[in-house]
């Protein structure tokens, strides 16, 4: 073979290594592509299977939380069932009714809050605006941890600005819940004879906005600035073994930060570990229209405060000087013999049951035998009611308040002991009360014990009610009598046709009566859709189950004129 041959032959040689050498590098290729594409597919796999696992555990946190959550009221109200059975006296049993309703109030807005999560994290939840006393607020929010602290033999204060208007508009329940939330882990994280505080006060007043400023303050376990930056986020712990210690999931900080981010307001954490921790946060709401209530007055009173904690004294003598009266405060008892063997008089004493130099009982005793007051007040936490209503048998003693101490209820019991003339007071009440003779209503309810509830609450009102156990019957008996009823209250779930339908079939007689008449949606069904459902079949207005009688007066007040002539 010749040279030219040769090189023929080794050209075409490199030009086929150069195309296999060419299909090797695109073979490698391929095989990359191919190892890299099981290694996104084993990995989508691991992130699906993270993603699996995170909802699982965010599932358990949240029933977890739910749990915790539910049980903070159930516990004032398996605790104060217990204590109301074995009571005798009529007013312990009282005060036990009074507790459980106001935990039982707490526990329906945990329930509807349950319900309501979802729209809270989607951003379409809406607040609930409606009158109510600030102070009744603060009570019920008090009152649902107020067993465990007493438990616990915590020491508890309550201030409130008396700049604050009594009655305000916003959504009362989302308020205590925030400030249950708080109240709660103040006491769950401050060990036995710790000091917990709950303090509000006016901030400013404009554009028809009071912004007001409530701070749970406690003596507890304190948190870490690093451990501060998860305590807002959906089931974060500040740490896991607070978890352990404590229980809890933390879902209750984050749903108190979207509550209060609702009502214009802002929260936030002042805290050093081991150090107590301090929440405070802002809120705002329209003032109710209200007339100004008729102050009694104490210019001429004389009260005598005995306690050893400077907040109470502090606050029983600001309420005292609201009313004008005269107050001596004494921290301890020794001091108040000296000032009782200087032949002092005076109209009411308030004493703390437990002194730590002198027995609050002695104390008491010494008081009332030495005729230098009036009248005797004992104060004292709700751990200590039993043992005091055992030891003063033999005393008369004029009343007794619980700790912690709220304005109202001094008010009251001052009024009381003082004898003053309430009469106008009294005509002011009367007149608010809504009576309602001559007007005729028909409930539409068929579960017995609801017909039961509604007829013992309006009982006071003077209504005429009749009854209808289903939509068919209450159609049947509106067609049959049309001028007698000037309201109709409406189930929705009946049996036979139900509320919506009724409804629709009462409109759709097309007479005067039958267009003009009102009916009120009074329903478990309280999703703003179910409102809206209600309007949309030609209902007026929507009570939502449990019944509270303020809101059922409201719409009666609402639609029909008090007093008919």
């Amino acid at each position: 073979m010749d040279q030219s041959s040769l090189q023929n032959e080794l050209n075409s040689l490199k030009r086929k290594y150069a195309r296999l050498e060419k299909d090797y590098i695109n073979v490698t290729h391929l095989y990359k592509q191919a190892a890299a594409l099981r290694d996104f597919n084993e990995k989508e796999k691991e992130i699906q299977l993270l993603r699996a696992e995170e909802a699982t555990h965010a599932k358990s946190s949240f029933l977890a939380n739910m749990s915790h959550e539910i049980r903070t009221p159930l516990n004032a109200i398996v605790g104060m069932s217990s204590i109301g059975k074995s009571a005798i006296a009529m007013d312990r049993m009282i005060y036990c009714f009074s507790k459980i309703e106001d935990a039982s109030k707490h526990l329906l807005g945990v329930v509807n809050d349950i319900l309501d999560v979802s729209k809270i994290e989607s951003g379409k939840f809406d607040l609930s605006p409606t009158e109510f006393n600030f102070e009744k607020i603060l009570q019920r929010a008090v009152n649902v941890v107020n067993f465990r602290a007493d438990e616990k033999n915590q020491k508890f204060t309550v201030t409130i600005d008396n700049k604050i208007p009594k009655f305000l508009i916003g959504d009362d329940q989302r308020l205590a819940q925030v400030i249950t939330n708080l109240l709660s882990n103040a006491v769950k994280f401050t060990p036995d004879d710790g000091s917990i505080s709950l303090d509000s006060k006016l901030l400013k007043i404009e554009d028809g906005l009071y912004t007001i400023q409530i701070t749970v303050s406690d003596t507890g376990i304190g948190i870490s600035s690093s451990q501060q930056e998860k305590l807002f986020t959906s089931f974060q712990q500040a740490e896991s073994s607070t978890s352990r210690k404590f229980g809890g999931t933390g879902l209750g900080l984050a749903i108190s930060k979207s509550i209060v981010e609702m009502m214009n307001g802002e929260i936030w954490l002042e805290s050093e570990f081991g150090k107590g921790a301090s929440f405070t946060f802002t809120c705002q709401f329209e003032r109710a229209d209200r007339k100004l209530e008729i102050m009694p007055d104490w210019s001429k009173a004389r009260f005598l405060i005995v306690d050893n904690d400077p907040c109470v004294l502090e606050l029983l003598k600001d309420i005292m000087g609201m009313y004008g009266a005269h107050c001596d405060t004494v921290s301890c008892g020794n001091d108040t013999i000296k000032r009782l063997e200087q032949n002092d008089n005076f109209d009411i004493s308030f004493v703390d049951y437990r002194m730590p130099d002198i027995d609050g009982l002695e104390l008491i005793r010494t008081l009332i035998d030495s005729k230098c007051s009036k009248a005797v007040v004992a104060l004292i936490a709700g751990a200590d009611r039993d043992d005091f209503e055992r030891e003063s048998v033999d005393l008369f003693i004029d009343n007794m308040l619980l700790k912690p101490v709220f304005p109202s209820d001094i008010v009251d019991t001052v009024n009381v002991l003082l004898g003053i003339d309430e009469t106008e007071i009294e005509k002011a009440h009367e007149k608010s009360v809504c009576r309602f003779e001559g007007y005729r209503v028909l409930l539409v309810e068929d579960v017995e014990i609801n017909r039961e509830i509604v007829l013992a609450l309006l009982g006071p009102t003077k209504l005429t009610i009749d009854c209808a156990v289903n939509g068919l019957e209450a159609v049947r008996m509106f067609r049959d009598a049309p001028d007698c009823y000037d309201m109709i209250f409406m189930d929705i779930q009946m049996p036979e046709i139900d509320g919506y339908e009724a409804t629709r079939y009462i409109r759709s007689l097309g007479t005067p009566c039958a267009l003009n008449v009102p009916i009120i949606a009074m329903t478990a069904n309280v999703f703003q859709e179910d409102v809206e459902k209600c309007y949309d079949a030609g209902m007026n207005d929507h009570i939502g189950k449990p019944l509270e009688l303020e809101k059922v007066m409201a719409v009666l007040s609402t639609y029909l004129p008090n007093n008919p002539s």
